[in-house]
């Protein structure tokens, strides 16, 4: 069989065991084994290309776990619901939907999990919401866009992989996705969350209190101003400082700035506990990259996009969109397609550093379909049920698309 199809085949599989509720991880592995064996490659060759995948992204696997102690601070001190209030304060009740997605966007683009971005945002939303009577879906989206916004210029793991695969700076990727998150929020408050139709409104707090005793801005802002001025040291000054040494320190720095020395061993267990459940979904993730890095799928779309001027540009988004359908994940899905079709992006002329941003910028378009977790988190923490979050989908849908697409048109620009 035609290794592409059977490739075709094995993530399929994969997607289907996803979607029966089988864990991600070995739905990923079979799906891999499934391929590789159609492919005709036999068994020791499949599990070779399979190991290979995962030998590919261990860097980001260790970079990403390092990670998780700037994550854990910023979640266990209470620094993030700071940051979040400060902003919400400062815009007011008149400008509500911008400022909840403006918190999200930052937040997550500090290097909190989006789905912990929007949770630790639900409750001030749900006060502010029920006080105005505002709409509990409008709610929603506004925290999912600006979340989506952040993601793309974080240092959160599907920066981290998509960055590592395409051998390109964090620092630099990061700031290749500025200009399409600041249009991306842009549209996503004041064009797509106005699409929603006013009904759902809000009309009572379902119980939920504000937390008390939070560290003040500035000590809350300085583990990630920390990680940030570092990384940005190799494009400012060619100071390499790698995001494994930056990343915890930043969360060092915060967990003493924010007076919280007593509390490390609990940031640092959650932010392991985080990170872990990333890593062993990446490994998974690995092992079918591999057999579709091997197969010829790739050159199936390069034949197939060759015809369009601009082929190698759009087929960093389109399969960073595909893949993060296929695994409801932004990480998953950008490190499939990263490791899958990096060679072929910079082969066709795409830059490192866009290509790893463009594909980071598609894995928003359909990460947030009903077999991922971000699906039921971010429903759950508004109290949604799945009826009512399905609807939400194609708005969700349609500002991971003006992100793609705003990362195309910057590279087109300024790449």
């Amino acid at each position: 069989m035609n290794s592409a199809l059977a490739a075709v085949i094995g993530l399929t599989l994969s997607i289907i065991l996803i979607i029966r509720k089988l864990s991600p991880v070995y739905s990923l592995i079979l799906g891999a084994v499934v391929g590789g064996l159609l492919s005709g490659w036999g068994l020791e060759m499949t599990v070779s290309h399979m190991i290979t995948g995962v030998k590919d992204i261990t860097p980001a696997i260790v970079r990403i776990i390092a990670a998780g102690i700037l994550t854990g601070m910023l979640v266990k001190t209470g620094a993030a619901t700071t940051i979040a209030k400060s902003i919400i304060r400062a815009l007011g009740e008149r400008y509500v939907f911008l400022a909840l997605a403006l918190s999200a966007m930052i937040l997550t683009c500090m290097g909190v999990f989006i789905d912990v971005a929007v949770i630790t945002i639900a409750p001030i939303a749900i006060i502010t919401g029920s006080r105005l009577g505002l709409s509990r879906t409008r709610l929603l989206l506004a925290m999912v866009g600006g979340g989506k916004c952040g993601n793309i210029i974080s240092p959160n793991p599907n920066t981290i992989i998509a960055a590592e695969n395409f051998d390109a700076p964090l620092s630099s990727v990061m700031m290749a996705g500025i200009v399409p998150a600041v249009i991306g929020l842009i549209i996503t408050v004041f064009v797509i969350v106005p699409l929603i139709p006013k009904g759902d409104m809000m009309r009572e707090e379902v119980g939920v209190k504000e937390e008390e005793n939070l560290p003040a801005l500035w000590r809350s802002l300085l583990g990630p101003v920390v990680t940030i001025a570092l990384l940005a040291l190799r494009p400012i000054c060619g100071v390499v400082i790698d995001p494994m040494i930056a990343l915890p320190v930043g969360g060092v720095v915060g967990i003493i700035a924010t007076g919280h020395i007593k509390k490390s061993a609990e940031c640092i267990s959650y932010g392991l506990e985080k990170m872990s459940g990333i890593a062993i979904l990446l490994v998974g993730t690995g092992t079918l990259a591999g057999i579709i890095k091997a197969s010829a799928i790739k050159d199936v779309l390069v034949g197939m996009l060759s015809q369009w001027s601009n082929g190698g540009t759009f087929m960093a988004p389109i399969s960073g969109a595909l893949m993060s359908a296929a695994t409801a994940s932004t990480t998953a899905g950008a490190t499939i397609a990263s490791a899958s079709f990096a060679d072929a992006i910079v082969a066709a002329g795409v830059a490192a550093i866009w290509g790893a941003a463009m594909i980071n910028a598609g894995a928003t378009v359909l990460d947030h379909l009903p077999h991922g977790s971000f699906f039921h988190a971010t429903g759950g923490s508004v109290g949604m049920n799945v009826k009512e979050r399905l609807r939400l989908i194609p708005y969700e849908t349609l500002v991971g698309i003006v992100l793609a697409v705003g990362s195309v048109v910057a590279y087109m620009i300024l790449g």
